[in-house]
């Protein structure tokens, strides 16, 4: 992975307006997102369901590219998908007759067998995956799965790591060890991170910060800074009020909207 000088707009967000058309009805779902986000810094971005959340981490991949507005890393607008950011889905979306071996190696490309040999067995290493190298999907857990498919994302040392609700189909006790396997990966890939989640115990977690969207179209309603340090405990009472304050974040959104309603 490159190493780049700190910029305070190393991802830049500014007036951000995305649509869909549904039965020829325009029906926008971001609109005016403005958000800067540090190199290495590590984003949590947390929702109600339908309020884009998994739309934006998409114009961020580059899969989504017909938008209003301008997303630049690094100077350069986000226009397609690109090897310096990896995502990992809420699916795992392995290829289902590759093994565990082949599936992340499917991801390399123009290097050597013996450079793939050794980026492929440091990534299974990483991601807890030793002894299931020659194991299919459909014979993997949830959480061996999703540990494939995060190798499969970090095999090209992206700059940038983008999740769409990772950890949202696994039980609690493997959420939990997935979450700390994040922790430490991050620590020893530097990556800048962004996480989607429903989960505000998972945002405040993993995150810097925690941006609160707003029900469709969403915006950046509120944004809460973290700082807890790395090693984070959730009955602290500082991670308690952060999250308390998140709820509450939520709860008087959900009153404004009981209001308009009636």
């Amino acid at each position: 992975m490159s190493v780049l000088p700190e910029k305070s707009e190393y991802l830049t967000i500014e007036d951000l307006n995305k649509s869909f058309m549904v039965n020829q009805n325009t029906v926008p779902v971001l609109e005016k997102i403005n958000l800067q986000i540090k190199q290495g810094e590590f984003v949590s971005i947390v929702g109600s369901s339908g309020c884009g959340k998994s739309t934006l981490l998409r114009v961020l991949a580059g899969l989504e590219t017909e938008y209003e507005g301008s997303v630049v890393l690094k100077n350069e607008k986000i226009l397609q998908p690109g090897l310096e950011r990896g995502i990992v889905f809420q699916e795992h979306r392995l290829f289902p007759w590759l093994t565990v071996k082949n599936n992340i190696a499917y991801a390399l490309k123009n290097i050597s067998k013996e450079e793939k040999e050794q980026i492929i067995e440091e990534h299974i290493k990483m991601t807890g995956l030793k002894g299931f190298e020659d194991a299919y999907p459909g014979q993997l857990s949830g959480g061996m799965a999703q540990r494939t498919s995060l190798a499969r994302a970090l095999v090209n040392r992206p700059e940038v790591l983008l999740l769409d609700e990772p950890f949202g189909a696994l039980d609690a006790f493997t959420k939990i060890q997935m979450q700390h396997e994040i922790m430490r990966i991050r620590e020893k890939e530097k990556a800048t991170m962004i996480l989607v989640t429903h989960d505000i115990d998972e945002a405040i977690f993993l995150g810097d910060r925690v941006v609160v969207m707003s029900s469709r179209p969403g915006t950046v309603r509120k944004i809460f800074p973290v700082g807890l340090g790395r090693n984070r405990d959730r009955s602290n009472p500082d991670f308690i009020n952060i999250r308390r304050a998140i709820y509450q974040e939520f709860f008087e959104q959900k009153e404004q909207l009981l209001d308009y309603v009636i």
